[in-house]
């Protein structure tokens, strides 16, 4: 594409915070470490995980740089950045959650497939940008359209960005048009992360998000918008993100069976302490982050500091000094909660977070009842083990 290009290797990588842990190196994966992920409300980009399939494209001239729409449509468009910026613009505060978050943790129980990941393959962020209902009204179609009159019905988005998985070909994934045409769904065109353009990692010069939605969905470094009849073919929509019973094997998995994985569910995870930790006997502050997807407040989160045995509630809270209320008017729909309580602990015992969501989802109990081969998902109650004691730490 004019303005941009993907790089056949990745001796032109962007630097990244040297804190991060890596998962991978090519292509780059990596994740902040719990404390500075939940350090504020608003995750900076440069703690934000990393997750590539492949070299960061590199702009060559960002005034060359332009997404074409197309497909069944009456006329097909090309549109500059220019052209996105001259539109309204909306600042949608979203967590992003990569649907692997927490992958290692179930790879313990069976082994399976992918990038690991400890808890912080999620993150949150202010995006900028344009609405796409507002971007297709400009090829002729209304907000809230469910399927054009060519028989559209799902919005594609191709990205530069090559990867292995599309033998040489672009990352692409779609969304149901009734989702993309609907300004309350808050799908954007986003240039900006966070109040700054975004950078490289994170999409540079435009990227779709997705709220409410795995991050798969938001594809980063936009080539093309399709209108297409059917959802998209795509290896990331058809071959993979998809959710099996623990039953399915890679001797017996049909792809077929399975819908693509679009919201995430209900998630809760303890950052404020390591999987083992040690402690002195007293006053702990327990602390962490919550997430529902689809736009699902969180109603609750409950601890126990003693196995499960009993539980006590956290208190919740999105911006300082607001009382959070799930799915209140003043709360930020399709963000994260971080959660905090302070509780006694004299012995060693195991903490354990869940969290409650405003449709009373719960999470599961156990890891193995949701374990699946390709590990995704792992919303299983998060546990840590703590061992009391008097020696210096």
């Amino acid at each position: 594409m004019p303005g941009l290009t993907a790089p056949s290797d990745y001796s032109k990588e962007p630097p990244r915070h040297p804190s991060l842990q890596i998962n991978a190196k090519e292509p780059f994966n990596a994740e902040p470490n719990r404390l500075a992920l939940i350090a504020s409300y608003v995750t900076p980009s440069d703690f934000f995980y990393k997750r590539n399939h492949g070299p960061i494209p590199i702009v060559e001239d960002i005034d060359r740089y332009s997404v074409v729409i197309s497909g069944l449509l009456e006329h097909s468009k090309q549109l500059f950045m220019k052209d996105i910026r001259k539109l309204p613009k909306y600042n949608v505060t979203a967590t992003l959650q990569c649907a692997g978050n927490r992958r290692t943790a179930m790879s313990k129980t069976r082994t399976v497939k992918g990038v690991g990941w400890d808890v912080s393959a999620i993150g949150n962020a202010v995006w900028g940008g344009a609405k796409l209902a507002d971007v297709l009204e400009l090829v002729g179609i209304p907000k809230l359209t469910r399927i054009t009159q060519f028989g559209g019905k799902h919005v594609e988005f191709v990205s530069i960005d090559k990867c292995k998985e599309e033998n040489g070909g672009p990352y692409k994934a779609s969304i149901p048009l009734s989702q993309a045409a609907n300004p309350e769904a808050d799908v954007l065109l986003a240039y900006e992360m966070n109040g700054e353009p975004l950078n490289r990692d994170h999409g540079y010069p435009l990227r779709v998000i997705v709220p409410g939605v795995i991050g798969a969905r938001s594809v980063k470094w936009l080539e093309a918008i399709n209108i297409i009849a059917e959802e998209c073919q795509g290896f990331f929509m058809q071959k993979d993100y998809k959710m099996f019973p623990p039953s399915v094997n890679w001797d017996n998995i049909d792809w077929s069976t399975r819908r693509p994985q679009m919201d995430f569910p209900v998630q809760c995870v303890i950052c404020s302490l390591e999987d083992v930790s040690t402690v002195k006997p007293g006053k702990v502050k327990i602390s962490g982050y919550a997430a529902s997807g689809g736009g699902r407040g969180i109603e609750r989160v409950d601890v126990s500091v003693d196995g499960g045995k009993t539980w006590m509630e956290a208190s919740r809270s999105q911006k300082k000094g607001i009382h959070y209320i799930a799915d209140d008017a003043n709360s930020d729909k399709w963000a994260w909660v971080l959660f905090e309580i302070t509780a006694d602990i004299l012995h060693s015992t195991e903490i354990i977070a869940k969290a409650v969501d405003s449709a009373a989802n719960v999470q599961p109990e156990k890891v193995e009842e949701i374990w699946n081969l390709r590990g995704i998902l792992n919303t299983s109650w998060h546990r840590v083990k703590v061992q009391a004691s008097h020696s210096n730490l």
